[in-house]
């Protein structure tokens, strides 16, 4: 969230109070001698220990049946006033009216304002500042809120512990484009320089919302850009919504964050990254699936048994090879000659036969002639 999106009147309060309670107000940036990493030395609630964005690491949420479906108030009534779109050097914003407003929470939440990050258009380069198991999104849409019901105004419910409730919006790309998000992209052309401002016509500001206002991340937090208060109650959609590639180019490319006569600086990489959740706790509005957590010792075990499976079943399929071929191998002997049929002797043939046997005479003597037959 960008506290300096808050819209020039809120602007002025903000340098008020920075002015009287003395605290060092000094120009920042994401990157460079004054980015992120040097934000602390400025803006001590920088380096608190509650501060946003964070990672959402799913399987360490915890399931908060309590959590309801949230409900925008007037997000739909815009009425014929125009908005007004702004170049506020970090980001673009567009001031809500205030008879916009948030249910759903444990008090009244008034709405503010709503602003965008992204980041470069770089393959594989992030965007958003949320990110999920450590993966980041194309871009993410905040709208701010403050709490109506205990505090009189912004610039005091923005100090409070339970001051600020914000909603977080993962944008990512897809092939069409997103008609509702027309309404502000259309005009970045005309405030691309930072302090430019422009009128533009009303809009239904629940179209840029996900669908599915039911499933949410909540946790605490803190405005993620300094001054870095912690007094944000975070809720983060899980389902994202999607604008096209020529969509977000747009968003990358048009803005500038210096002046028009300065030397022009592009608008890009407007995110913080996320921060540690030291002992915070991030709840969910819905059940997680069962996710079995398996110690050194069960890992150990499945690996083995996996492995002594695989063993089993290499001898079995070696134990069908052989069968197969040892069956195989019956086939293809030779085949055994049967043994002749004994002929039907013919009378004759016996009597010769009889005959040549007798035939085989002894050394030495005489046989006697056969008679010939008559």
């Amino acid at each position: 969230m960008d506290l300096v999106g808050l819209s020039l009147p809120l602007l002025l309060v903000f340098w008020q109070w920075t002015t009287t309670t003395g605290a060092a107000v000094t120009y920042w940036t994401y990157t460079g001698s004054v980015g992120q990493s040097k934000w602390a030395e400025y803006f001590p609630d920088c380096g608190g220990k509650a501060q946003s964005p964070v990672d959402v690491a799913t399987v360490q949420t915890q399931y908060d049946p309590s959590l309801g479906p949230l409900t925008p108030l007037g997000y739909s009534q815009h009425g014929n006033k125009p908005f007004s779109l702004y170049n506020n050097r970090h980001t673009v914003v567009v001031p809500l009216p205030g008879w916009m407003g948030l249910g759903g929470l444990p008090w009244q939440f008034t709405a503010v304002q709503m602003h965008l990050h992204w980041g470069n258009g770089a393959p594989e380069a992030g965007g958003s500042e949320h990110t999920i198991n450590g993966q980041s999104s194309a871009a993410e849409l905040h709208v701010v809120h403050y709490n109506s019901e205990l505090y009189p105004n912004m610039s005091v419910a923005m100090t409070q512990q339970d001051g600020l409730a914000v909603l977080g919006v993962l944008i990512e790309t897809g092939e069409e484009a997103n008609q509702a998000f027309w309404n502000i992209l259309n005009y970045l052309g005309r405030i691309r320089h930072a302090g430019q401002s422009v009128s533009i016509p009303a809009f239904d500001v629940q179209s840029l919302l996900p669908s599915d206002l039911g499933r949410y991340y909540r946790y605490n937090g803190s405005l993620t850009t300094p001054p870095c208060f912690q007094s944000v109650l975070w809720t983060l959609f899980t389902e994202t919504v999607k604008i096209s590639h020529t969509q977000l180019m747009k968003l990358e490319t048009v803005l500038y964050a210096s002046k028009e006569e300065a030397d022009r600086v592009v608008m890009q990489d407007n995110y913080r990254t996320p921060q540690p959740l030291n002992d915070r706790t991030i709840l969910s509005s819905f059940p997680l699936e069962s996710v079995k957590v398996y110690t050194a010792g069960e890992i150990t075990a499945i690996v083995i048994g996996a492995l002594c499976g695989c063993v089993g079943l290499a001898v079995i399929v070696r134990f069908i090879v052989k069968t197969i071929r040892s069956t195989s191998s019956w086939d293809v002997l030779p085949s055994v000659r049967p043994a002749p049929v004994p002929r039907t002797k013919e009378p004759g043939k016996e009597l010769k036969q009889d005959v040549a046997l007798n035939t085989t005479s002894e050394p030495g003597k005489k046989e006697d002639p056969v008679p010939s037959s008559v």
